[in-house]
């Protein structure tokens, strides 16, 4: 049997393009998935992380919870971003209470923002290993303002705010959650709409993330200037294949140019990547996002860092609700489902 639980969320995904949503309980069996649904959202209502009509995207996602009778209204969201800021560091060694009295000190330096105006989270990773006396921290800096919008977007879909993620530590958690632990190195991109971001993990541990602002979006705004159409239909173009107005060559043109941009900028974080770890060797990239599905991108990344691209299945090891149970759709969904699925394991009570 599965049930609930006091500290359950609901993950939701509330992308620029498409928001997610995925209901997880456990029970005596492990986790199984119960609900997941997708719904799009008007172009240009978020973009690059800031909510430009709140409204909209309210309005989107109260239908979407009625869509799929999604009773549970506490909800895990994440961000992401150029108002995000991640960093490993490593501090003098000290109880972690006395480092939520310094944190601010400690983070000023890391921080390009000014400290007063981003809230601070951390998490001691342990002693570093190249000095005894010095521990690893990571470091989580998100801009006060970004944050107050998403949490006055969840109370305006009237929803309660549970846990406020952040997109990679999601697809981090989904990802080691699926798969077995093994030693070496696997990078996992995350490529949306608007945003691509970098994750590199040694043993399971992020030691290098990076966003570029790439994505899906670029192929929409091409075949919109070549043939003068709305973005909703150059959407339905870029995903059917067809149209009467531009051709199959002509959109794989398209389609092969901004796949060479994304492969050429994940190029350069994995050469900054290798430049600071000269012996190390990334042997895997996992995909996830909308972009995980564009064949011809998947072929050009192998090709370019020599290491095996794969999509990540973010369902693998959870039981599917009969009524779920249909493999295509969810094998077509699973890279977009990676985030909302990593935020519907969080638990009120976890870190």
């Amino acid at each position: 049997m599965v049930f609930g639980s006091k500290n359950q969320l609901v993950g939701l995904d509330i992308g620029s393009r498409t928001i997610k949503v995925a209901e997880v309980l456990e029970g005596k069996k492990g986790r199984a998935l119960k609900k997941f649904g997708m719904i799009d959202i008007e172009p240009g209502a978020i973009e690059e992380g800031v909510v430009k009509n709140p409204q909209v995207v309210a309005n989107a996602i109260r239908q979407l919870f009625h869509n799929y009778s999604i009773r549970t209204n506490r909800v895990a969201i994440s961000i992401g971003g150029y108002s995000v800021i991640v960093k490993n560091i490593s501090i003098q060694n000290m109880p972690e209470e006395q480092l939520y009295e310094s944190i601010n000190f400690e983070a000023e330096q890391y921080i390009p923002f000014d400290i007063n105006d981003v809230n601070l989270d951390f998490q001691i990773l342990g002693e570093s290993e190249h000095n005894p006396n010095q521990m690893n921290v990571l470091l989580v800096a998100a801009k006060k303002d970004m944050v107050n919008e998403y949490i006055n977007l969840i109370d305006m879909a009237s929803l309660n705010l549970g846990v406020i993620d952040i997109d990679a530590f999601a697809l981090q958690n989904i990802y080691e959650l699926n798969y077995e632990a093994k030693g070496g190195n696997v990078a996992l991109i995350d490529i949306g709409a608007s945003k691509t971001s970098v994750n590199i993990l040694k043993n399971n541990m992020s030691v290098f993330m990076r966003d570029v602002s790439l994505g899906c979006n670029q192929i929409n705004n091409r075949i919109v200037s070549m043939i003068n159409c709305s973005v909703s239909e150059a959407e339905e173009i870029k995903l059917n294949n067809k149209a009467d107005k531009l051709s199959a060559d002509e959109l794989k043109d398209i389609r092969t140019s901004v796949v060479s941009d994304w492969s050429d900028e994940i190029r350069r974080a994995l050469d900054f990547f290798y430049s600071t770890n000269p012996d190390e060797e990334i042997k895997q990239i996992v995909l996830s996002g909308g972009g995980a599905n564009v064949k011809e991108f998947r072929e050009l990344l192998a090709l370019q860092s020599s290491a095996e691209v794969k999509i990540i299945n973010p369902f693998e090891r959870f039981e599917i609700d009969s009524h779920l149970d249909d493999s295509d759709y969810l094998k077509q969904v699973a890279p977009q489902a990676a985030i909302a699925m990593g935020l519907a394991i969080r638990r009120l009570d976890d870190k």
